[in-house]
């Protein structure tokens, strides 16, 4: 049986970061919610090429009916972490020891959530101080995994972030 999987998105994430993810997801027979601030509101990737439609608004969305989250990067994640409400989503994934899948600027959200100190994880080359800085155990390869994280550093990476991410659900 599929499980059930949320990204978080704002406008302006990495195009491939979200759609390759996720078609990866949908192949595999998992159900992925695209989450944003409102629900039906059409974000559009900073390379212009994926426009998406949010399923849910944050305001609606309940973590403990997911079973994974999927946070891709791009500029989205730095405009998520400005809101409380998707904090405590990415915290309630934490607590219960939920995978988490972060690429690029994705971790971004997780530093703010204050979930990452102690954690051996990977993230684009610009991010790699402030993750060091929240406690972050870096390390630059293509996919690290630690627990329930799963992270990757850009999109070359994505084969190997999608490869770990199936093989936690």
């Amino acid at each position: 049986m599929g499980r059930k999987v949320a990204v978080v998105l704002a406008d302006h994430f990495e195009d491939v970061e979200f759609t390759k993810p996720a078609d990866a997801l949908k192949e595999a027979g998992h159900d992925v919610v695209v989450i944003g601030v409102e629900a039906g509101k059409e974000l559009t990737g900073k390379q212009g090429e994926a426009k998406i439609k949010t399923d849910l608004s944050i305001a609606d969305a309940k973590p403990d009916e997911y079973d994974a989250l999927l946070i891709p990067g791009g500029f989205s994640p730095d405009l998520l972490r400005e809101d409380e409400r998707f904090l405590d989503f990415v915290k309630a994934f934490d607590q219960d020891k939920r995978p988490v899948f972060a690429i690029c600027h994705g971790p971004q959200l997780m530093i703010n959530a204050k979930v990452v100190e102690g954690r051996n994880m990977t993230g684009y080359k610009s991010i790699r101080i402030d993750m060091e800085n929240a406690g972050v155990r870096f390390e630059d390869k293509e996919v690290v995994v630690d627990g329930n994280y799963v992270t990757s550093r850009q999109p070359d990476d994505i084969p190997a972030f999608n490869k770990e991410m199936l093989a936690q659900l």
